[in-house]
Order: C-alpha cells, then structure tokens, then sequence
C-alpha cells in the first residue's frame, strides 16, 4: 500500500498542501473548522509523517519525550494515553520514560540524556529544584507538568496545568452546597514533595472559611503517597479515632477508591451517610459504585496547549499557562 502523503489529505480535505502542514506541525493560522476537517482526514487516510525527512528539510524530529513519576497511577496513565492521543493527531510521536519520582532521573530526563533528538520534553517532576532547571543548558525546549513544578518553573520553562486552589475551593464548596458540614481533608501530606497536598488543602481551607465553617485539625487525614492504600488507612484512621465526618475531600481519585473501600468495609452508606469528592477525573471513578464526584483537570486541553507551545515558531519566554477544569458531579 503507498504511503499516504500531505497532498492526500490535502486532497481529500480540498485545502493546500502547506494548510496541511500548518496543522501537523502546529504552525501558522488555520481555522477550527478546517483544523478539525484535516485532522479527521489524517485519521481516516492514516497518515503518518516521515519523520527522517522532516528533519532534513525543518531541523524538527517530530518526537516529544512525556516523563512522568509512576505509570502505575491510573492519573499518569490516563495522561500519558490522551496526550499521545491528541499528538499523534498532529502527527508526532511521543517516547514515554517513568522516573519513580527519583531525582537524578529526573535531572538527567529534563536534557533528554539516552534519548534521541527531540523537539521538547513535558516533565512532571517531583524532586527538581529551581537550581536544576538553572543548569539545564542547550537542551529541547522543556514544558513542566504537575504542581510540584509550578513550584519551581521560572524564566524561559513554561507550566501548564489548572489552578488547583480554585478547583480544590470548587469541590468543597460543592460538597458545603449539600449540606456536608464535617468535611475531612483526605491527602495532607506533611513531608515529601507536598506541593499538590498543600495547594489543594488551601482551596478547601478556603471554601470553608467562605462558608464561615470551622477548620478542625482533627479531620486532616495524613497520607504518604496518593494511592488507594493510603486512602483507605486516612479513613481507617479516621474512623479508629471516632471523629465524626459527613464528607470526604479526597486530593486525588485514587486516594477516593481507597477510602470507598475502607467506607464499605464499614458499612458507612455513600452518599447517604457520607458523601466523597475526588479530583484527577479518572475513567475508572465513572464506572465505580458507590458513585463519586470529581474534579476534571482539563487533560486534553492541557494536552493541546503544550503541543501548541512545542509547536510555535516563535520561543516565547516561559509562563504559567492555565487550563479550566470541571466538577463532574455523580
């Protein structure tokens, strides 16, 4: 079967060969309109770029490295699934590495060492420090995901993610509107990298000094790692100290799915008794039952605007980039 070409699709769209172009590699101005008609043709057709010519003619490879801590965890891979969904769209192919939040790997991953040439690099690093990013040197372009990064990106790295105050404020709020009045706090983390636990834990801090609410330390439920097993001992925990609660902000869908199971294992009646907000969005939250809301970060909007950004002609200095997200109530 011959390969399938720009022209071919240009062809099957009825626009210029350079239109095309344009949208595989995220350059000049195209309608959304004929953006989406392009891109739904490059589905149809198959087409793939090749990849040794482009970077003859354009010095680009067409590859973007996407590192993140733990593969295991369904966010990271629901991630890193939807963000090579939404490149391959546009005709790159992404080399996908895992760093155990260690933080020489991540040191090392930040310059692409052991990878081939790359036109960026998305990072969600847990150990990096400012200083780290100082001394990257000649390297791709470098995007940092995650909000232990947004902690540490500075002038000329870019960090695209949501505002996870407001979106922590958002989801207690929610629960406050149901009348949920002891709402405990389930991921404060008092040692690690903290930067999400603490950014989340200031929304839903102040979203109950909104609702003139009292802040009871004895509802913080301490975790390690955001995991179900760390969930399900914060509740365990919980429970084992008879402190009364009528809802759970839980600062990630797996530290939900561990505190559901521990809730079940109890008897405890969701969302009679309690009601349980999570927040990440995952796809396995939607099919759970007992049912729990969630916050949705905005993954394929993340997704776009970093390959808009790796994609532009132009090197723009680095800046906080802000994607919207969504309460998904269940």
């Amino acid at each position: 079967m011959p390969r399938v070409t720009l022209a071919d699709v240009a062809a099957r769209v009825g626009v210029s060969a350079t239109t095309v172009s344009n949208v595989v590699n995220g350059t000049g101005w195209v309608s959304e309109a004929v953006r989406f008609r392009i891109l739904a043709a490059i589905d149809e057709l198959g087409y793939r770029p090749n990849l040794a010519a482009r970077q003859l003619r354009n010095g680009r490879s067409g590859l973007i490295a996407l590192v993140v801590p733990d593969l295991r965890e369904p966010y990271f891979a629901e991630f890193s699934s939807r963000f090579v969904a939404r490149a391959q769209r546009r005709g790159l192919t992404v080399l996908i590495a895992q760093t155990n939040g260690d933080r020489a790997a991540e040191r090392d991953l930040m310059t692409g060492v052991g990878l081939p040439a790359l036109d960026g690099i998305v990072l969600s690093p847990l150990q990096l420090t400012a200083d780290d990013l100082a001394t990257r040197g000649a390297a791709p372009p470098l995007i940092l995901i995650g909000e232990q990064a947004e902690t540490i990106a500075g002038p000329g790295v870019h960090h695209v993610g949501i505002d996870n105050v407001s979106a922590a404020a958002a989801a207690t709020a929610h629960l406050i509107a149901q009348g949920r009045r002891r709402i405990a706090a389930v991921g404060v983390q008092e040692s690690g990298p903290t930067a999400t636990s603490r950014l989340r834990f200031e929304g839903y801090r102040q979203a109950l000094a909104a609702a003139s609410l009292a802040i009871e330390p004895a509802l913080f439920a301490t975790v390690e790692r955001f995991n179900r097993a760390e969930g399900s001992r914060a509740v365990q925990r919980l429970i084992e100290h008879d402190v009364p609660f009528d809802a759970l902000f839980c600062f990630s869908d797996s530290l939900a799915l561990g505190a559901l199971y521990t809730l079940g294992t109890h008897g405890i009646p969701v969302p009679d008794r309690v009601a349980v907000m999570g927040f990440d969005g995952i796809e396995e939250g939607r099919f759970h039952i007992p049912a729990f809301s969630t916050v949705d970060p905005g993954v394929e909007e993340a997704a776009d605007t970093i390959l808009d950004i790796l994609g532009s002609a132009v090197t723009a200095p680095g800046a906080h980039h802000s994607v919207p997200y969504e309460i998904i109530v269940r």
